[in-house]
């Protein structure tokens, strides 16, 4: 049984053309985001513990989503290995309850250090001076720690359901109709708490730098660092909510409401299966994310490189040239 994912109803697949769809379509997306999301993640957190002179708050933040994203890769070949199988979980029961477990911990840890990494962002811009004192790195791991408490601590029901035995197959990741009434409870507080009051503060964060910015006088070089950084930042958030939590949020819910038992709702069942993948795809997109707006990233990149390759002295190509336009804050 999967709360967070493809609510998948125990309906043969003479009368459902959903198992051959999940069978073709999960495989081939979720390997991809493996690689891209496995490679991008596992590198910026290489980048993020380099040694260097300058740290701050943003870059603790955005090493925990990181690892967050890291982890959460790293459970996909599983899942890959059982839709290939034909929906038939081989790995044993507590790695089937960790499945679920750890997609709903990915899942709403990115949602909340996305919003809290923008609010950050706004309030170093609005009021830089009152920040300095709140914005320390100890005070950054503090609250990245409750963080994680908490989205790990209300997401631990998830790890009472393990896998099931159906004939001579063991299913993993699918809805059970006894829990149904458990499942749409869950989901509500999930996406109250978890979605639409973290997209509320961002979009009220959005809004409020754009007020901010308009207020400003650009000077002819164009805005300044901080603004900039600041408004990519709520941008790249923005984008990230809009395309991988908000499609997933809104079809997860009518899936439960309108799910019923026997019978196939083949079209919502598939859209709910594209935004599951589309939700798994922020892991993917949250590496643009550090190099465009995070904090001296493209210069401890730069110091990275250069580690790694002591002989070279220069770098002429393309990336490189890129990458010293960056202007340090």
């Amino acid at each position: 049984m999967e709360p967070n994912g493809t609510f998948s109803s125990n309906v043969s697949n003479t009368d459902c053309s959903i198992e051959n769809f999940k069978r073709h379509f999960y495989p081939i997306v979720y390997l991809i985001i493996f690689v891209w999301g496995t490679l991008g993640n596992g590198f910026s957190i290489y980048v993020f513990l380099q040694p260097y002179k300058k740290s701050t708050s943003v870059n603790v933040f955005m090493l925990n989503l990181a690892i967050s994203d890291f982890l959460f890769t790293s459970t996909l070949p599983f899942r890959v290995d059982y839709y290939i199988r034909g929906s038939n979980w081989i790995f044993g029961d507590l790695s089937c309850r960790i499945m679920s477990y750890s997609m709903y911990v990915n899942m709403y840890s990115s949602i909340y250090f996305l919003t809290v990494l923008s609010i950050v962002r706004f309030l170093a811009t609005v009021h830089p001076f009152r920040f300095l004192h709140v914005a320390s790195i100890r005070s950054a791991w503090i609250l990245c720690v409750v963080i994680w408490v908490l989205i790990m601590a209300s997401s631990v029901v998830l790890l009472n359901n393990g896998s099931e035995q159906n004939g001579n197959t063991t299913l993993c990741l699918e809805l059970n109709m006894n829990k149904i009434v458990k499942l749409k409870t869950m989901n509500y507080i999930a996406l109250v708490i978890g979605f639409m009051l973290p997209f509320c503060l961002l979009s009220i964060c959005y809004l409020l730098i754009i007020r901010v910015l308009l207020k400003v006088k650009v000077p002819e070089s164009g805005l300044r660092v901080s603004h900039k950084k600041a408004l990519i930042t709520i941008i790249i958030a923005l984008i990230i909510f809009l395309l991988c939590f908000l499609p997933y949020h809104i079809l997860r819910t009518l899936h439960l409401v309108m799910w019923k038992v026997d019978k196939c709702e083949d079209n919502l069942h598939k859209a709910v299966v594209i935004t599951l993948t589309l939700a798994a795809t922020n892991s993917c997109l949250n590496p643009l994310l550090y190099y465009f707006a995070g904090e001296n990233f493209k210069d401890r990149l730069r110091s990275a490189l250069r580690k790694d390759h002591p002989w070279k002295t220069k770098c002429s190509i393309p990336v490189c040239i890129w990458l010293k336009e960056e202007t340090q804050v």
